[in-house]
């Protein structure tokens, strides 16, 4: 795979959207969000993991007595989580400035993981997942909500002639799903087109090693 994003690129952007990210994410994504969480069928005992979850738009999808570790790159997006942590008041979430590439956590320390809408915007989506996949037990769900590259010929053409463009405002437009997957060994257990534009599924993965 590719490695197209520079992770202080990605960092320059997300820097920017930080002050506006909710007011321009927030409503379009919210459905597919929701989803996501949904899809994890959380016990209350498990210990879930979020990648990227940015400025925690997350959160409130979650009971509020959830045991989530949530990781990002960008530092003024966590700040943005540290506050709705506490509006929300959820004793048992832990945010943390983390490279997902390289995470900071033991093999097998989590029942969950998510990524919502981060995978195409990582420099290494390939090591992201491998990482995903080492901190997950055998078993555990992982669930990815994401655009991925069209599979009708217009639209993925359309998605590669753009996406020189995009790279610059921090994810990559045609990321293909099943050559990625395949090669970080996650087998798809269900996928959903999620409502928003061309490309977007919901990925829910049983952890098999």
């Amino acid at each position: 795979m590719d490695v197209v994003l520079e992770k202080r690129q990605v960092q320059r952007a997300y820097e920017l959207y930080a002050p506006i990210y909710d007011f321009m994410f927030d409503w379009i994504f919210a459905p597919g969000r929701a989803a996501a969480v949904r899809q994890l069928d959380l016990k209350p005992n498990d210990v879930t993991l979020e990648v990227g979850i940015g400025t925690g738009l997350n959160l409130p999808l979650y009971p509020p007595t959830s045991r989530l570790i949530g990781i990002d790159l960008s530092q003024e997006m966590l700040d943005k989580a540290v506050e709705r942590v506490q509006t929300l008041a959820m004793p048992n979430v832990t945010l943390k400035v983390m490279d997902a590439t390289a995470l900071d956590f033991a093999d097998n320390e989590f029942d969950k993981a998510l990524a919502t809408y981060t995978i195409s915007a990582v420099p290494d989506p390939v090591s992201v997942l491998r990482e995903m996949r080492r901190v997950v037990k055998p078993g555990g769900v992982i669930v990815l909500l994401n655009h991925f590259r069209s599979e009708r010929s217009l639209a993925g053409h359309l998605e590669d002639w753009v996406a020189p463009v995009c790279t610059r405002l921090g994810w990559k437009s045609n990321l293909s799903m099943k050559p990625l997957l395949d090669h970080v060994g996650l087998t798809p257990e269900h996928i959903t087109k999620v409502n928003l534009l061309n490309g977007w599924r919901l990925v829910r993965c049983i952890n098999q090693k």
